[in-house]
């Protein structure tokens, strides 16, 4: 069992200790989650404003996730220097600072959003490094898988009020405009339209810009411990790599899942309001559709305290398996179905996304010892799938169309179920 110190000696921690610190972090994932799923209702909304392809558009989830590959080691550097509280604080300002942001970038254009969307990340990157490890730290390692789990579902929770908060006061419930009628407008009513659209997004991050720094300012305060083993080796994450680190094959193929879950989970968000806008699915308005990405993201909240008591008494590599199994028939679904099947079928994916990102995590992680906090600094740059998959993605759709596109995040899901066999003993 871990130990932990604060301004008094070190101490042996009882089990029920960890309650505590489990809760304040678990803020963490709410608030960061809602963050995230705020993207997919922007990228809709700035690719009509803007009158961007897929392509474009997917520049969004590009700069956001890629501050995931650039950040997660000099983060493992910063949480080494000042510790967990102090790192999250940080974090947390980076965050609100990233927010702040889009007000200028609403009158400004396009490349400064993509700016905001990096800074934002940059802070969100601090706060992952830091939490995930000190989650699996709070506990036997048995139950590391399930009391990840447990938080993430409040991760999801904030993803399920984040596409509802952004319907409601950042998307127009009147449709926005098509190319046609663009085309159709004078420069000066072009840029009127699109400096009006634009605004909406300044008043609801400047909101969640003071959120996060008084979310900050209340994280200062607050006296939470500190786990020594998860704070020194989350500080090598920072040092030379290591020759042997990727002789945990765990560890090496857990990368690679994590790559491609997290790119296939942001990818099929990232499209979802279009996909339910085009005629043969739903034909639903942005408004109306950026509610139904609450069902996806919601989903994967329920399906999350669901795995918590599941993966108790089930393998974490045997439920994994079946959820990539059955994401990957709800993506052929939705490809090869139209109207309101093929739109459920995408939405019900969230169930099955459910447990994958903390089951792979701390699968991959498994036996690390010294090496965990390493690992877990890999593990966090693997986070750059959320970048790079969204961008396939894109290109497909913008080639051969938004539907068959879909089959860029089925591939990434058979990996999935690959690593889930493979290591479906890891535990025994």
């Amino acid at each position: 069992m871990a130990t932990y110190s604060s301004s008094t000696p070190v101490h042996a921690v009882e089990a029920g200790d960890y309650t505590r610190p489990l809760i304040v972090v678990t803020l963490l994932f709410f608030m960061w989650g809602l963050l995230t799923s705020l993207n997919d209702v922007l990228i809709p909304h700035l690719k009509s404003i803007y009158t961007l392809t897929y392509v474009q558009a997917m520049l969004v989830q590009f700069c956001f996730f890629g501050a995931y590959f650039i950040v997660s080691l000099p983060a493992g550097m910063l949480i080494r220097r000042i510790g967990y509280q102090k790192g999250a604080v940080t974090g947390l300002a980076i965050a609100a600072a990233g927010c702040a942001m889009f007000y200028p970038a609403a009158e400004s254009g396009y490349a400064l959003f993509l700016l905001a969307f990096f800074v934002l990340a940059s802070g969100i990157t601090i706060l992952q490094v830091a939490a995930n490890p000190y989650v699996t730290a709070l506990g036997s390692p048995k139950t590391a898988s399930s009391r990840l789990t447990l938080t993430q579902a409040f991760n999801s929770l904030g993803t399920t009020v984040g596409p509802l908060f952004g319907g409601i006061l950042i998307l127009s419930s009147v449709a926005p405009a098509s190319t046609e009628q663009l085309a159709a407008m004078t420069e000066v009513q072009q840029a009127a339209y699109r400096a009006t659209e634009a605004a909406t997004v300044q008043g609801p991050y400047a909101v969640l810009a003071l959120a996060l720094l008084l979310l900050a300012v209340v994280f200062a305060m607050v006296r939470l411990p500190q786990i020594s083993h998860a704070e020194d080796a989350v500080g090598m994450a920072a040092t030379a790599p290591s020759q042997s680190i990727f002789r945990h094959r765990n560890l090496f193929y857990g990368t690679i899942a994590i790559f491609l879950y997290v790119g296939a989970e942001v990818s099929i968000g990232s499209f979802l309001i279009n996909f339910m806008g085009e005629r043969n699915i739903a034909g639903l308005p942005h408004a109306t559709a950026a509610t139904y990405v609450s069902y996806y993201w919601g989903l994967a909240m329920v399906g999350r305290f669901i795995g918590f008591a599941v993966m108790r008494y089930v393998s974490p590599g045997v439920t994994l398996a079946f959820c990539a199994t059955m994401s990957m028939a709800l993506v052929l679904a939705a490809i090869l179905g139209e109207g309101r099947f093929a739109m459920w079928s995408i939405l019900a994916v969230g169930l099955f996304n459910s447990i994958m990102f903390p089951t792979i995590f701390s699968m991959a992680l498994h036996r690390l010892g010294d090496l965990t906090g390493r690992g877990s600094g890999i593990l966090c740059m693997a986070i750059v799938g959320g970048a790079i998959i969204p961008f396939v993605q894109g290109f497909v759709a913008d080639q051969v169309g938004i539907q068959p596109s879909f089959y860029v995040p089925m591939a990434c899901y058979a990996f999935i179920l690959f690593f889930g066999a493979k290591y479906a003993r890891l535990y025994d």
